[in-house]
C-alpha cells in the first residue's frame, strides 16, 4: 500500500519544479496529482482526476466510521433492552461484546490508520496555492519530504495519508 503526501505550494510555478524534482528520485508522473482553485490555470501538470478531487477515500472512511458508531448504539439499545426485559445474565453478554468489539476497532481505527482529507486544504485552494500530491511507497515518506524540505522550502507540508490503489484515487 502506498502513503499519499500532500505538499501545498505558493503557484504553478513552483509546483512544476517540485514534480520535475520528483521524477527524478523515482515518484513517476502518473503517481503526482495537481489540484488548484478555480481560475488556475495547472497547463502541463498532471491533474487530479474526479475521483481524487472528490475524496472518495475520506468519504468511504466517514461512512465506515458512521457505521461503526451506528452498531454501537445499536448494540447498547439492545444491551438496554434486554436488562429492562430481565433476561438470563449471559444474553447480556453478546450486545456487550458487540460493543467491546466496535470500541476496540473505533480506537484502532482512529491511531493507527492517520489520514488527510481534501477538505483541510479547501482554504488554500481558495487563495490560489496549488496542492500537489504524490503518492509514493511507506518506505520512501522520510525520504520524499527530506528532499521536499530540503529543495523547496515554499512547499509546507500537508500531511500523509493512505492511499488505496483499489479505490482509484
Amino acid at each position: 500500500m502506498k502513503r499519499r503526501l500532500y505538499f501545498l505550494l505558493p503557484d504553478v510555478g513552483h509546483a512544476r519544479e517540485l514534480i520535475g524534482e520528483l521524477g527524478m528520485n523515482g515518484v513517476l508522473t502518473g503517481q503526482i496529482h495537481v489540484m488548484a482553485g478555480p481560475g488556475i490555470d495547472l497547463e502541463d501538470l498532471p491533474r487530479a482526476s474526479g475521483p481524487q478531487q472528490r475524496d472518495v477515500g475520506g468519504r468511504l472512511e466517514t461512512w465506515l466510521w458512521d457505521g461503526n458508531l451506528a452498531v454501537f448504539c445499536i448494540a447498547l439499545l439492545a444491551l438496554l433492552l434486554l436488562a429492562y426485559l430481565q433476561v438470563a445474565w449471559y444474553w447480556l453478554l453478546l450486545p456487550a461484546a458487540v460493543m467491546l468489539l466496535t470500541f476496540v476497532l473505533g480506537e484502532e481505527f482512529t491511531r493507527r490508520i492517520p489520514n488527510v482529507h481534501l477538505s483541510e486544504f479547501r482554504d488554500a485552494l481558495r487563495h490560489e496555492e496549488v496542492l500537489l500530491m504524490a503518492d509514493v511507497p511507506a518506505g520512501a515518506v522520510a525520504q520524499i519530504e527530506s528532499l521536499v524540505h530540503r529543495h523547496h522550502p515554499a512547499a509546507v507540508t500537508g500531511g500523509v495519508g493512505w492511499h488505496v490503489d483499489a479505490l482509484h484515487t
